[in-house]
């Protein structure tokens, strides 16, 4: 349900935006689309730890049973807007920032309790059908959202408010605290400077994308620089003080453990690919193959969803399977290979024209969801599995942070390829586009000069991105233009093909790198180890030999 929430938005942002009737392409509104989407996101990843170190203190089940009473009621809050245009944008935002709370006491603690209630040899199934939910959810709801979306916008949050009631009823009603709870004191310091670093940290990135002072992007503007140093320079902070103190929110010997540092080091660097991988695909079938496709700009965002199911369905396959198999071989293989097969899919993506043919897009989808229902699995379960059982609670906070982090800075990172990529060829093509078909020097030399982000976010939002330029010019500039031409499905994406390619070889090239470093990272885990001393921190004499089952 949670992450469900997370992705749902992304589809659905057209109907949203029309339902409140705010145009989120005019100047001065970008930050609210912006914000519906990275709000969510940046809660989640902030609380994640806080939250999963109370449950560590005052008993997980509680903390994850009160996660679902709060999101079930921003779910309803968001039903209910009253509002319309900016105040009914910020009406949203505030709830779906409810509804992170929630999610982060979900995500916290969810993982903390299965590894509580399950056996070591049982962990990895049932710690798999945990991470299918979450990472399935964020490949499910594109299609929940592309079908409810054009319906009632309102359905888009509505549909978590049964499951919300009759989850807080059923975990209420059915959950039993089963692990001991460890006496401590909140780490208000740790709370603070982390809070704050992380989330200046990733407001700058949220802000950075958006054009500044004639620039394509906003990464020179003092106040994304002043974000970027300043929550560096906390979490910094952070880390030196947690090392130092009785009662960390953050336990940084943890990261002593070799399963439990180069586990994290792996999902983050997965998460941060995935979370790209989503963006670019989405803005790949909604501005061009889509509209080449015959398909309206409207209808985009419903067919880009069907058109991803096999993403999704080869994901929710290899997800308990590699969950099952990791109970009897351990993590390392599994993972590593995960890993490698999904390098192999962006390295397809790379090659592959932009109007390609589908099955062989298909097939690439496959072969990506395959590879991180490989890797999700065993690499959750063995993080889990490595850290004593009073520390369970924090650790799936941290694990949550690295995977939630990773997800929000995805957005600055690839958007920002991306951008750099079509702002070196882009422009002219646009300029050269819009003359040939009748658009005077000067007006198509403005719109081919604006900031490539204006373009990729209309595609997103299933507009034409011409048609929307266009509008903002006065009729009798462009009287005599081949409007006819310059609006239809294809002449964007046409025009688009070859400078979008160009951006699309930087991103995946990057997200081959990652890939590449998190397999590496994965490789270098270890043997399979389970901690079998639950008050105190591990030393190597406790690691148990690959393939055999802890005691």
């Amino acid at each position: 349900m949670a992450t469900v929430n997370s992705s749902i938005v992304i589809i659905s942002l057209p109907d949203i935006f029309r339902g409140i009737k705010l145009d989120p392409l005019q100047p001065g509104n970008v930050s609210y689309l912006l914000w519906m989407l990275m709000g969510f996101l940046v809660v989640t990843a902030v609380l994640v730890v806080t939250l999963g170190r109370l449950g560590d203190i005052y008993g997980r089940v509680k903390i994850y049973n009160l996660g679902f009473a709060v999101f079930t009621v921003g779910s309803v809050a968001l039903v209910f807007d009253p509002l319309t245009q900016s105040g009914g944008a910020l009406w949203l935002i505030l709830w779906r920032v409810v509804q992170g709370v929630g999610a982060a006491m979900l995500f916290a603690n969810s993982a903390a309790i299965l590894t509580d209630a399950f056996p070591a040899d049982r962990r990895g199934f049932a710690l798999g059908i945990n991470q299918v939910a979450a990472i399935g959810g964020s490949f499910i709801g594109l299609i929940v959202g592309g079908v409810l979306a054009p319906v009632d916008w309102r359905l888009v949050f509505f549909v978590s408010v049964p499951f919300g009631l009759l989850g807080t009823v059923w975990s209420y009603r059915s959950l039993r605290e089963t692990s001991t709870r460890s006496a401590a004191r909140i780490d208000w310091w740790g709370n603070a400077l982390f809070g704050v670093g992380l989330t200046a940290l990733l407001i700058a990135i949220t802000y950075g994308i958006q054009p500044y002072g004639g620039h394509t992007m906003g990464w020179t503007n003092p106040w994304v620089l002043s974000g970027l140093i300043g929550g560096v320079v906390l979490l910094v902070v952070f880390g030196v003080v947690e090392s130092r103190i009785t009662d960390p929110m953050f336990d940084m010997s943890l990261f002593r453990i070799q399963a439990f540092s180069a586990g994290n080091l792996a999902g983050l660097l997965s998460s941060i690919s995935r979370g790209g991988l989503q963006f670019m695909l989405i803005i790949w079938l909604q501005g061009i193959w889509l509209p080449l496709h015959g398909y309206s700009f409207s209808s985009t965002p419903l067919w880009a969803g069907i058109y991803l199911l096999p993403l999704t369905v080869a994901f929710l396959v290899a997800g308990p399977l590699s969950g099952y198999f990791s109970d009897r071989l351990g993590a390392r293989s599994l993972a590593t290979g995960g890993l490698l097969l999904v390098t192999l899919s962006f390295a397809g993506f790379m090659v592959l024209p932009t109007d390609f043919s589908y099955w062989a897009f298909a097939g690439l989808l496959v072969l990506n969801g395959v590879g991180s229902g490989l890797f999700s699995a065993p690499n959750t379960s063995a993080i889990m599995s490595s850290v004593p059982a009073n520390r369970r609670g924090a650790a799936a906070g941290m694990s949550g942070t690295f995977l939630n982090s990773g997800t929000s800075l995805s957005i600055g990172v690839f958007f920002t390829m991306m951008i750099a990529g079509l702002a070196q060829t882009l422009p002219q093509v646009l300029t050269d586009g819009l003359r040939a078909h009748g658009v005077p020097q000067a007006v198509a030399a403005g719109i081919g000069n604006q900031p490539p982000v204006g373009s990729l976010f209309a595609a997103f939002l299933g507009y034409n991105p011409i048609g929307t330029a266009l509008n903002a010019v006065p009729p009798s500039a462009i009287k005599g233009a081949d409007l006819g031409t310059l609006t239809s499905k294809q002449f964007f994406p046409q025009l688009i093909s070859g400078p979008f390619h160009h951006g699309l070889v930087i991103v995946f090239a990057v997200a081959i790198g990652m890939s590449l470093v998190g397999a590496a990272a994965s490789v270098f885990r270890g043997p399979r180890y389970i901690h079998t001393e639950p008050d105190t921190i591990p030393t190597p004499a406790n690691a148990v030999p690959e393939g055999q089952r802890s005691a």
